[in-house]
């Protein structure tokens, strides 16, 4: 990128988050579209003032006259010698600030077409990777997805409905495939962004496969599977047989942080949920 565009737009920062995220804003209300890019993403806890403090809140607090075509990208780095502080996800806590968005791709087609979408939208977007899509391959499109706007559901089903985001929507779908062998019909919906969230999507999916059973969730992070399942008690809890559950990691924050060695939940716990619910409620 630096041999095709230059040291002008392709910048070499130091490693100081606060500085290069603060730097890229101010690029941003330069008029500049600028991409900062956080390779872990705990340590962009170092970058929230700029982010929440200063990018979420240019477009209100100028009265709509200046905006902030910031891209904050940053990468999720759970798994094997990550530890504590490199296993983080940020994006439930990003997602709380009034002002910014937060995308969090699962395809290779996704990752494009939002992030173009993404750079090419006037006010601040929270790009959200794990490192463990960076291996499947893919088509990609010549175009921006539109946040919201252009549904992704992975799969058809009746029965069941996995509501997932980021690299769990792959396990969701090897789930649901495993499930169609035990007569199963699951329907695996991508959230594609937290925020906004297609609610209607998931609206629309629980009405369809909570008379017969109800909704389960694998979701990357706690927090956004409560406000998914908030959503759908608030909506239709009515068609559910028994409430909504959240199939996602332990919660150990009481007895220590993310160990040396961590997993993430799999398919396989996924497809153990989901045969354990519709069999209490067949």
């Amino acid at each position: 990128m630096i041999e095709k565009f230059g040291e002008r737009r392709v910048i070499d920062t130091p490693v100081s988050e606060n500085a290069m995220t603060g730097a890229a804003v101010g690029a941003a209300l330069a008029g500049m579209r600028a991409v900062v890019v956080h390779p872990r993403m705990d340590f962009m806890f170092y970058a929230f003032d700029p982010i929440i403090n200063e990018a979420a809140n240019w477009f209100y607090m100028s009265g709509g006259k200046a905006s902030v075509p910031v891209v904050f990208w940053g990468v999720i780095n759970r798994g094997g010698e990550q530890a504590a502080q490199h296993s983080q996800a940020l994006h439930a806590m990003f997602s709380h600030a009034p002002g910014l968005k937060v995308v969090m791709p699962a395809t290779p087609y996704d990752a494009k077409g939002l992030l173009v979408a993404a750079i090419k939208d006037d006010n601040p977007v929270v790009f959200v990777d794990d490192r463990w899509l960076y291996i499947p391959w893919g088509m990609f499109p010549r175009r921006c997805i539109r946040f919201r706007s252009e549904r992704a559901i992975r799969k058809e089903g009746k029965d069941v409905s996995l509501i997932a985001s980021s690299f769990m929507v792959g396990e969701s779908m090897k789930a649901a495939s495993e499930l169609e062998k035990q007569d199963i019909d699951a329907e695996v919906l991508d959230l594609r962004t937290v925020k906004p969230l297609d609610v209607d999507m998931i609206l629309k999916s629980v009405e369809k496969t909570g008379p017969r059973g109800d909704c389960r969730f694998r979701l990357e992070n706690m927090r956004l599977a409560a406000e998914v399942s908030a959503i759908i008690a608030e909506n239709d809890i009515r068609i559910l047989k028994s409430p909504v559950r959240r199939i996602t990691l332990p919660d150990i924050l009481d007895r220590q942080p993310v160990p040396w060695k961590t997993g993430i939940m799999s398919s396989t716990e996924i497809v153990d949920a989901v045969r354990i619910l519709i069999g209490e409620h067949a």
